[in-house]
């Protein structure tokens, strides 16, 4: 049942902020919203998409389009709007990142590609590294060229390379470049960069194509929208520019952290100019506390000294320190006194495991390596979300729509009574079985399905102990039930043999993992989510999530060389990690590794930071 616009209010939020009242009731033009750390964007643009879906501005068959950065942050938002709307209306807000955008499209349309630039279906998604573009380059006597600057060329000129600006050197060598890739041997290899070049070719030579797809979605949302490069922005105009979309771009410049992926420069003002985009702010900060903004704040002024005031509305869970500055002598003692004290925190009930994330600037898996050991004397688990797992790390599996799919299918065979599980088990099944939601004889029956499936997935669970073999077998159960060609038909992400099955092995072998660590499958399925452990990753990784409390580890000034003055980027970065803080952020290092960064104390210091040597003498209460 539809909404009248002036009688709609937030779903599952008390209010919004005023800026945010205005950006969501804008819907005649495009309008560019100002999101610092902690705003709520992602939980601005759910609420904008609950209005225009519940108020029938956004009428069926059309949809929303929303674009993020990351896939973590299209899959929360995603279920932000599944939360917040019936699911007739939830299926109706596609939330892709840029990537899986332009592969579904491509993947749909590769056929329409002009010649020679049409990929075959069995294409494979490549990475290329340094050592192959130079390859490629000394093998065209260009070895003057460096890769870097190739690797840019290669994602930002737009096929087929006959545009104004290109010398014929240069096409020539880009012509050369892709040929190569498209007819190699072993089968075609594209990256993500050159499928992003092959769509905004598609729509460019296929206006037909170009209109459905404006008709489809009339209203557009690009999240994260200072991170866009140029290759992906040349995209968004080749597909809506010129049509009636009305776009919704949420961002920070001071978050911008992808300038040596090819961010834009000035992203925002070139969005307005071309969109004819009104200007928009959201200045509520609902993540961190007084205390921590004002130090948070400090930074922002560094790095945009004309930044304005941010009003924090978390409310502070903690007495004592919440942002310190830890220095070890040695690295053995920086482990050891770090693992004692969040044991004590967990002891004492102040953390959980998983409410603390350990942050390093690169190579998590020498971190792991150092602390695994140190951590479980303490009785503690470190989780390294950037580990690996059947050719895909651990953090970006747990974003997968399959994920989200088994994990509480999966835990429906437990025993333990689990209405979360149920009701997401319920409510994705709907999706993948075209179970219309107004259909009671189809409800029933779906209910009576998953039911017959739970008993049987019980028996299972109970009659066979956990371990690798077995938990491989539970899954197969659990996949045979959902259906793999279902599965692949519902997300376009999996129909390619190899995109379905690096997920499918990926989950397989940390489930695997996950069971022959524990003693109960329930365990084991919250070892596969990470409950209970600490988690590890790198800094901009953090981007998009929260804890608790963070400690940012080993920050000396020879492992974090790049975090100096000069550098905006990585101040930027150390910007966006220290505001994923709810409560605290600790700063650990020892001198054993390097020396303090001064330039940074010497900032931080004055806005309320403190210094402490070692941690043993703290008691609870006074971290």
């Amino acid at each position: 049942m539809l909404v009248l616009p002036d009688d709609w209010r937030p779903q599952g939020v008390d209010d919004l902020e005023p800026g945010a009242w205005q950006a969501l009731r804008e819907t005649d033009r495009s309008v560019c919203v100002t999101a610092g750390a902690g705003a709520g964007k992602t939980e601005f643009l759910a609420q904008k998409a609950a209005y225009l879906l519940q108020t029938g501005i956004c009428l069926p068959p059309k949809c929303i389009l929303a674009i993020s950065f990351k896939r973590d942050a299209a899959q929360t938002l995603k279920a932000r709007v599944g939360k917040r709307c019936p699911p007739d209306q939830a299926r109706r807000f596609h939330s892709l990142t840029f990537d899986a955008f332009t592969k579904n499209m491509l993947d749909r349309f590769r056929a329409a590609i002009p010649q020679p630039f049409g990929p075959p279906r069995n294409y494979e998604i490549g990475f290329p590294r340094r050592d192959d573009l130079e390859d490629f380059l000394t093998r065209s006597g260009r070895r003057d060229i460096g890769w870097q600057k190739f690797e840019k060329a290669i994602a930002r000129a737009p096929l087929p390379f006959d545009a104004e600006g290109i010398p014929p050197a240069w096409r020539e060598l880009l012509h050369t470049y892709w040929q190569e890739q498209l007819e190699r041997p072993t089968g075609t290899l594209l990256s993500f960069a050159m499928i992003n070049r092959l769509v905004d070719y598609l729509l460019r030579e296929n206006p037909a194509i170009r209109r459905a797809l404006q008709l489809t979605y009339p209203f557009v949302f690009l999240d994260e929208f200072q991170d866009t490069t140029y290759a992906q922005y040349d995209l968004v105009k080749s597909a809506f520019h010129g049509s009636d979309a009305v776009f919704t771009a949420v961002g920070d410049d001071k978050q911008r952290i992808m300038g040596w992926a090819g961010a834009m420069d000035n992203a925002f003002q070139e969005f307005a100019s071309d969109f004819n985009a009104v200007n928009g702010a959201l200045r509520f900060n609902w993540r961190s506390h007084a205390d921590l903004v004002a130090i948070q704040q400090v930074i922002a002024e560094r790095i945009d000294p004309n930044v304005e005031d941010v009003e924090a509305r978390g409310q502070r869970a903690v007495d004592g320190q919440v942002a310190a500055l830890w220095r070890f002598d040695t690295r053995e003692q920086e482990a050891q006194q770090i693992a004692a004290w969040i044991d004590r925190e967990i002891e004492h009930g102040i953390l959980e495991p998983h409410d603390c994330a350990i942050l390093v600037r690169m190579r998590a898996d020498d971190v792991e390596a150092e602390l695994t050991d140190v951590f479980a004397a303490q009785g503690l688990k470190i989780r390294n979300l950037a580990r690996s797992v059947g050719g895909i790390a651990i953090q970006e599996l747990l974003a997968e729509e399959l994920t989200g799919i088994f994990i509480p299918l999966l835990r429906l065979g437990t025993g333990e009574r689990s209405p979360g599980a149920w009701n997401a088990t319920q409510e994705q099944l709907q999706a993948l079985f075209a179970v219309d939601t107004g259909d009671e004889r189809a409800q029933e029956r779906l209910q009576r399905s998953i039911e017959e499936f739970s008993s049987t997935l019980r028996a299972a669970m109970r009659d066979n102990e956990q371990n690798g073999e077995s938990a491989a077998n539970v899954f197969q159960i659990a996949l045979e039930f959902v259906g793999a060609d279902r599965l692949r038909q519902a997300f376009p992400a999996y129909r390619r043999d190899a995109d379905f099955e690096r997920v499918r092995t990926g989950f397989i072998t940390l489930f695997c993992e996950c069971a022959e660590a524990v003693d109960a499958w329930s365990d084991a399925l919250d070892r596969f989510e990470g409950i209970g452990q600490v988690p590890l990753m790198t800094i901009h990784k953090s981007k998009g999530l929260e804890f608790h409390t963070m400690i940012f580890f080993g920050l000396d000034a020879q492992t974090w060389w790049s975090l100096s003055p000069g550098r905006d980027e990585e101040l930027n970065s150390f910007f966006v990690a220290f505001t994923r803080a709810m409560q605290r952020a600790f700063f650990a290092y020892c001198s054993e590794r390097g020396q303090a960064i001064g330039w940074l104390e010497n900032m931080l210091l004055p806005a309320g930071l403190e210094r402490v040597d070692g941690l043993l003498h703290l008691a609870v209460g006074d971290e």
